[in-house]
């Protein structure tokens, strides 16, 4: 038995962690776009990445060193320093080795990014940046604004996790994401933290599962990103660990910044969880509810308000599943409105289903009736608002 008490700090919360954000220049206003994350002991570190075959140069960079311990990652916004090649690589190199000659206690040091494709990282402005850190700070709320880049708020989560023999041990995290979401492991970024003394071999496989169900799971516009990037590190400062209690932690910090990421999708008013059962199996399911996620005819119908179900069955019939009109219901949150062939959607039926879509959030629920498959799968409304930041993005 375990119990998580919901605590602040977010990536500072855990024993020995240290962030702060400061502005470097990349933002205009003196905005905040230049983080670290810091732990004054070393840390295992896994990561789980885009699976967009254009990577961008710092995910190059940690598969080329094979970092699997660090104490330091530095995190820039405005610049997502992808597809610009060996440089790229190269001016992380010159980064980290500048801030390693200023701060004496990095080791392994990371690097992550976001921002503009296709704009060699200004590394001056970066590095002298680097030079204003002081490793001993905690101040986390900077650090979560200074990695945001359309986000309209930060995203920070903390828990403390307390035992049944009443240790404990914490997690904390950050997060940025709004548009360009589809993770395929969106632009997303995540820093997960923790003091638990989990065994460096547990964390990847852990981290893989939990983000099939968390960030695999939502989709804000259906692209992918070159950044994509979750890490965790753990500097095993508390001493205490128990696997199933850390699972837990770890999939609720990530599920809920999952769907903070959502909800703040780019001019997204509803965040909407598409839940598909009864599926020939689970990766039909996951397949029919990531479509819906992603459809653009779906998205536009949650902006406007619009029950129409009949691109819920259209989406549904050419995603690929298994599936058959005389066996599928729809519903939307409680309200059924397809039931296995037979049109329920009257005028009372589609007033109950319109005031559900009023909501910030609800659900649809779709029961395809094969077997026993499924899956959730998070996606957000798509309006005017997106066009107009998504056109001016680089200015």
């Amino acid at each position: 038995m375990f119990t998580l008490f919901s605590i602040d700090g977010g990536v500072c919360a855990p024993e020995g962690f240290f962030a702060d954000g400061i502005s470097c220049g990349l933002k205009p206003n003196g905005q905040k776009d230049l983080a670290f994350v810091y732990s004054d002991r070393l840390c295992d570190i896994r990561a789980i990445f885009t699976s967009n075959r254009f990577q961008a140069a710092p995910i190059v960079h940690f598969k080329k060193h094979a970092i699997e311990t660090t104490n330091f990652v530095l995190i820039n916004a405005k610049n997502a320093n992808a597809m610009t090649g060996e440089r790229g690589v190269e001016d992380i190199e010159m980064v980290l080795s500048h801030a390693k000659s200023i701060h004496k206690n990095i080791k392994n040091p990371a690097m992550s990014s976001t921002g503009v494709i296709g704009v060699p990282l200004p590394k001056a402005a970066i590095m002298q940046g680097v030079e204003a850190f002081d490793l001993n700070t905690k101040n986390p709320d900077t650090a979560a604004k200074a990695i945001m880049t359309t986000d309209r708020y930060e995203k920070q989560i903390a828990f403390e996790v307390k035992l049944e023999n009443g240790e404990t041990f914490r997690i904390g995290a950050m997060a940025k994401g709004a548009g360009m979401i589809n993770p395929a492991m969106a632009t997303m970024l995540c820093f997960i933290t923790t003091d638990a003394a989990i065994p460096a071999d547990e964390m990847a496989p852990m981290l893989r599962m939990c983000a099939e169900t968390t960030f695999n799971a939502i989709s804000v516009d259906g692209d992918t990103s070159t950044n994509d990037t979750v890490m965790l590190l753990a500097n095993g400062a508390s001493g205490i660990y128990e696997r199933e209690a850390f699972a837990h932690a770890l999939e609720r910090v990530m599920h809920e910044l999952a769907l903070k990421i959502v909800a703040d999708g780019e001019g997204a008013s509803k965040c909407v969880s598409f839940h598909v059962s009864g599926a020939s199996n689970k990766e039909e399911a996951m397949m029919a509810a990531k479509a819906l996620t992603n459809s653009l005819l779906v998205k536009t119908a949650l902006y406007g308000e619009d029950p129409n179900w009949g691109r819920i069955a259209s989406t549904i019939g050419a995603s690929g599943a298994e599936c058959d009109p005389q066996k599928l219901t729809i519903s939307f949150s409680n309200v059924k409105v397809y039931d296995k062939g037979v049109i329920l959607f009257d005028v009372e039926q589609e007033k109950k289903a319109a005031a559900v879509m009023k909501k910030s959030a609800f659900s649809i629920h779709c029961d395809l009736g094969i077997a026993d498959g499924e899956f959730t799968a998070y996606g957000c409304d798509l309006g005017h608002e997106y066009v107009k930041i998504n056109a001016d993005y680089r200015t």
